[in-house]
């Protein structure tokens, strides 16, 4: 189910009959055809276990089904939005961040310290960002917001890519991520960015970055 951009903050959607997609609530501008939207207890394959991992996570992000014949816009807050493409790999992303996806992805929950040990755990304590990150995998397309416009920076190996916790937005591929300290623990106190904390991604893959810090 193609997403096509119409501009920096608006995209296209085409609803297939006996397809679906899910959207954040309130994404929807307009539409044309017969295409009705209804509230999503569990928004995508992940399941029951899936909508239980995000309530633990907080991550209740209101999502809606949107199915039948027809075309719909959609767009949110004047936020940047970003259409990434997936090819049976697994996309990474806040859940506050999605605009909208294939109901063909399936959806998981990830606790991001599990990567990166107790530093990881810090993350949410200080930089004000989730613990948790939402997992799309497989085949279909994402479109995901952010503030000010997103760049994408590829992730090889042996030359990791550090990014301000607050500036992350998503990554794909086969990726790890450890959050680190910049600074010692007295001159933490008060800074919730990146020069307190930065975030490291080793690997083969990419990680998309907003141009604010400002969170969603």
């Amino acid at each position: 189910m193609p997403f096509r951009e119409i501009n920096s903050k608006m995209i296209e959607a085409q609803v297939i009959p006996g397809q679906r997609l899910y959207s954040q609530r309130g994404a929807m501008l307009a539409y044309r055809g017969d295409v009705s939207f209804t509230p999503s207890m569990t928004g995508g394959q992940g399941g029951v276990m899936g909508m239980i991992g995000r309530r633990v996570a907080n991550e209740q992000t209101p999502l809606m089904t949107v199915e039948g014949s027809g075309t719909v816009m959609f767009g949110h807050g004047g936020h940047h939005v970003q259409v990434v493409n997936l090819s049976g790999e697994t996309l990474y992303v806040e859940a506050d961040r999605l605009l909208a996806f294939d109901g063909t992805l399936q959806q998981g929950t990830m606790f991001m310290g599990s990567q990166g040990g107790v530093m990881g755990m810090v993350r949410g304590q200080v930089t004000g960002q989730g613990l948790f990150t939402t997992t799309l995998k497989g085949h279909g397309a994402v479109a995901v917001m952010a503030h000010g416009g997103v760049l994408e920076l590829p992730i090889t190996p042996n030359r990791p890519v550090h990014v301000d916790p607050q500036a992350y937005v998503a990554h794909h591929g086969d990726v790890r991520n450890k959050l680190s300290a910049a600074l010692g623990w007295r001159d933490m106190v008060g800074r919730g960015s990146g020069e307190a904390f930065q975030l490291e991604l080793s690997g083969q893959g990419a990680v998309f970055v907003q141009a604010s810090e400002e969170k969603l």
